[in-house]
């Protein structure tokens, strides 16, 4: 049974994506790039870098190329996007499709979702700080078991990720590992 602060479906399929009705961001940001990738990588490089337009360069002016004399290949790269911009949409609930439906690519649209549930980068960089500054006082509660100290720091790093802030594997278990043993020579 789906717990009331577990926003998702259970049961959930590799063939569809996850859906977002505006909770748990990211969460669904971390699922739907492992699912957008899964499908094709060219999708997701539609999605970070844009979509691609057909174009000539004519001296010092790019000229777009008009569709009717598009090659195989633009019509190939152009779909990317297409295919990005549907399956985004098709991951949306309502309230979230519209605010993103007059978007022109996928890189447009992903943008718009993380501005909204992220913030701007200087809302997010203070994010990373209030987040770093959480990670580099981390330490176990008092009653709380060795498991829920696990979960409570995996939700942080991986929080911390999700903004763009990984920190080497090492040094995540490095520090685990010193609090416990500083834990048990207290006791």
């Amino acid at each position: 049974m789906a717990s009331s602060s577990f926003p998702f479906n259970e049961g959930t399929s590799i063939n569809r994506p996850p859906i977002f009705n505006g909770e748990g961001y990211h969460y669904w940001k971390s699922r739907m790039q492992i699912f957008i990738e899964a499908i094709d990588l060219n999708i997701w490089d539609a999605v970070e870098n844009g979509s691609f337009i057909p174009s000539v360069q004519e001296g010092n002016i790019i000229k777009e190329i008009p569709r009717d004399q598009w090659s195989e290949d633009d019509r190939r790269k152009v779909q990317y996007n297409l295919k990005a911009k549907n399956i985004i949409t098709s991951a949306l609930g309502i309230d979230e499709y519209f605010r993103v439906s007059n978007c022109k690519s996928a890189k447009e649209m992903w943008d718009t979702l993380e501005v909204t549930h992220e913030g701007t980068s200087d809302v997010r960089r203070s994010r990373i700080n209030t987040l770093t500054h959480e990670y580099e006082l981390f330490r176990m509660n008092q009653n709380e078991s060795i498991q829920d100290m696990q979960k409570r720091f995996t939700h942080i790093v991986n929080h911390l990720a999700t903004l763009g802030k990984v920190f080497p594997n090492e040094d995540l278990v490095n520090k685990v590992l010193r609090y416990l043993s500083r834990e048990d020579n207290q006791k």
